[in-house]
């Protein structure tokens, strides 16, 4: 018997678990999974977790396919020269490497942020804030942020009956058509949520939020939504990056330092030219992650990664959402639906992303996806397994 391609995949969100299934898909890949959590993040809930309306976890069982050897640990290193990467229990050698490290808050620099604010970005933040909403029933909350994230804690939070300050900077959620955005504004002036546009958000004290206007934000809690990076673990390791710290890759996902790393999800910069960080770009960046680690094994050449946007869903509580439609290229068309239908649509996507994972995690590479030439139609699942080689 030949000795099985072992495949590291460093991250264990949206991405990494795609990438992670569809490399089972070869029966001669040993598909290892390094993550610092026992259990599958739900990050499109973390603000339902925050709020006390969802626990944002899905055990990795359910989710991940039972051939991938799930270590929960954190990557300290990657060592591209000897192909381990440097964990707390020790080395992990491997032959290809899928960098799926997902994205962080990045608001550390502003003052007061790190001492006064609560950030929303990892299952940890969201506990850490639920149990001082616990504690502080009655206090006054502000939001910093006015993209999606901070928008659904304003509207979550809101509709508990908090006081609920949010602000927005230049505009709110300029990611929407005009009609979205008004549509959600009017939807948070019902719930009650002081929407504050224009101002940028400069310090956090203990209770205030200093804007560059001059103005001071009184708020009893200050929670923290603007602004996502990405882990420096690329960065130093040696590795490629992009000024925010994602893996400068070429169109296929693979690194430009190095043929055997290729990344996936939030951390990763094809041609330097990222796309939106969120799951829609996640699960579709992570199974292409993995053909282009299989194409390499079979000795083909990779196909270009092809990401396509349908919108934005944006919950505004438990009965009220916004689905921002958008072109394929990730631009907003002036069409969305609102009211029940958009949190229906909205509570929709959240379990089929699930759902999504788990069935390729049952059956992976049962799916087609266009390319961007619309002629040309690429299967991904096979019949058979191609014929393994030498990899360089």
């Amino acid at each position: 018997m030949s000795e099985k391609t072992e495949v590291v995949v460093v991250g264990g969100g949206y991405a990494g678990v795609m990438a992670a299934n569809r490399l089972t898909r070869r029966t001669d890949v040993a598909v290892t999974l390094i993550n610092p959590r026992a259990e599958f993040v739900q990050r499109i809930r973390l603000h339902q977790l925050a709020a006390g309306t969802h626990d944002a976890v899905t055990e990795y069982g359910k989710v991940l396919n039972e051939r991938v050897r799930l270590v929960v640990d954190s990557v300290s290193r990657i060592d591209a020269g000897t192909r381990t990467v440097t964990t707390s229990q020790g080395p992990v050698r491997y032959d290809y490497l899928v960098y799926a490290v997902g994205s962080a808050s990045s608001a550390q620099q502003i003052p007061g942020v790190r001492e006064f604010a609560h950030p929303l970005a990892t299952l940890e933040d969201a506990r850490t804030l639920r149990a001082t909403l616990d504690a502080a029933p009655d206090a006054t909350v502000t939001v910093v942020g006015g993209g999606a994230s901070g928008i659904e804690t304003a509207a979550e939070l809101a509709e508990q009956g908090r006081k609920v300050t949010l602000i927005c900077g230049a505009t709110l959620n300029p990611y929407l058509s005009p009609k979205g955005r008004r549509t959600i504004a009017a939807r948070l002036t019902r719930l009650g949520v002081t929407v504050l546009e224009g101002p940028q958000a400069t310090e956090v004290t203990r209770h205030t939020v200093r804007l560059d206007d001059g103005r001071e934000i009184e708020g009893q809690l200050v929670v923290w939504t603007a602004g996502f990076g990405v882990p420096d673990l690329a960065a130093r390791s040696g590795l490629s990056t992009d000024p925010l710290g994602r893996l400068l890759t070429d169109e296929t996902l693979t690194s430009v330092d190095d043929v055997r790393i290729v990344a996936a999800g939030d951390s990763a910069a094809p041609s330097g030219r990222p796309y939106r960080m969120g799951c829609q770009s996640a699960v579709q960046l992570g199974p292409q992650a993995a053909e282009t680690v299989l194409s390499r094994i079979a000795g083909d050449q990779p196909a270009p990664a092809d990401v396509g946007f349908a919108g934005q869903c944006i919950s505004l509580g438990r009965h009220t959402g916004v689905f921002q439609f958008s072109h394929k290229d990730d631009t907003a068309r002036n069409l969305h639906l609102g009211g029940r239908t958009g949190s229906g649509v909205k509570e929709l996507v959240c379990r089929s992303t699930v759902w999504q994972l788990s069935y390729e995690a049952r059956k992976p590479g049962v799916r087609t996806w266009w390319s961007k030439d619309p002629n040309r139609r690429q299967t991904l699942a096979t019949a058979t397994e191609p014929t393994p080689v030498t990899a360089p």
